[in-house]
């Protein structure tokens, strides 16, 4: 017998998960799109326009892809992913394609969808059975302050929308909060790709529905119109697999960097000024994604 074959063996060494922080960066450049292809969409046609056509692309395409595929869904996964679609999708982006639309700017729509973290968590808790470290309630908190500091300015600068327009954000902040919660109790079945085509399905049903009855179906043909596809598939993609592969409380952190995020594109793309507070509140967010994403969040014994 050998030596090697007597002797303790070592430890094997823990490979680096590269893909968990990458599907992380993926989904905060691909949310943040949400906000400035709002505001870039509405710039040629209304909130009803934008969406209808937004997800009649898509919804096509990936029906197509199902249909070749053969897919199969029970009627309980697909009542529930039409639930989703309509409370995260359908709900989430009308609130923040119409606040554009109303001059609402891309920053304080990201600042008030950026609540979502807050609520999130703190419903997590008791209707999800998730345990929620010190630390990282400590890094939503930090996370809220520097959302704060990043788009404050913007908030005291704003004048062009009308009061009642800053609830669209905020509805459509709860309308996501709700779908997550749904999601992530029931958990529906069907992969990734069947989920967004059901979500997207219904979604392209009401607003081409809703364009239909006030006369904004037909489209722009400016290039800039259509670009605001890219994060219909991205943004709700990476959602969904992040919330899969952590929780709740840590994805709703990553939503802490759009509004920054989304200052600096506005800025590169539109002009829109960024001051100190700015760059200052993407340094605390920074930190505050750190803390709640470096303790572990465990799942309790509620119902998944």
């Amino acid at each position: 017998m050998s030596l090697s074959s007597t002797a303790p063996r070592a430890p094997a060494p823990r490979r680096t998960d590269l893909v968990t922080p990458l599907l992380a960066v993926g989904l905060v450049v691909m949310w943040s799109s949400g906000f400035v292809g709002a505001e870039l969409g509405t710039r040629y046609a209304p909130s009803t326009t934008l969406l209808a056509w937004r997800f009649l692309l898509v919804a096509a395409a990936l029906a197509a892809w199902c249909l070749w595929r053969g897919s199969r869904m029970r009627r309980r996964d697909l009542a529930l992913h039409a639930l989703v679609g309509l409370l995260a999708q359908a709900g989430f982006l009308y609130g923040v394609v119409a606040a554009a639309e109303h001059g609402v700017s891309a920053g304080t729509s990201a600042l008030v969808a950026a609540l979502q973290p807050m609520v999130a968590t703190a419903l997590a808790i008791p209707l999800l059975g998730e345990s929620v470290r010190g630390r990282q309630i400590l890094g939503l908190a930090v996370g809220l302050g520097g959302v704060g500091s990043a788009v404050g300015s913007d908030l005291l600068g704003v004048h062009a929308a009308p009061w009642w327009a800053y609830l669209l954000p905020l509805g459509a902040m709860l309308s996501l909060v709700t779908a997550t919660l749904v999601e992530h109790r029931a958990r529906p079945g069907g992969n990734l790709i069947e989920a967004l085509a059901v979500q997207c399905t219904v979604s392209a049903v009401l607003f081409t529905g809703l364009a239909s009855v006030t006369g904004t179906l037909v489209p722009p043909m400016e290039p800039g119109f259509w670009v605001v596809v890219l994060s219909t598939l991205g943004g709700y993609g990476l959602y969904w697999v992040n919330l899969a592969r952590t929780g709740v409380a840590r994805v709703s952190a990553l939503l802490y960097l759009t509004p920054p995020t989304t200052m600096l594109w506005t800025w590169w793309m539109f002009g829109d000024p960024v001051g100190p507070g700015a760059l200052a509140g993407l340094g605390v967010c920074l930190v505050a994604v750190w803390l709640v994403r470096s303790g572990p969040t465990r799942s309790g014994t509620g119902p998944s």
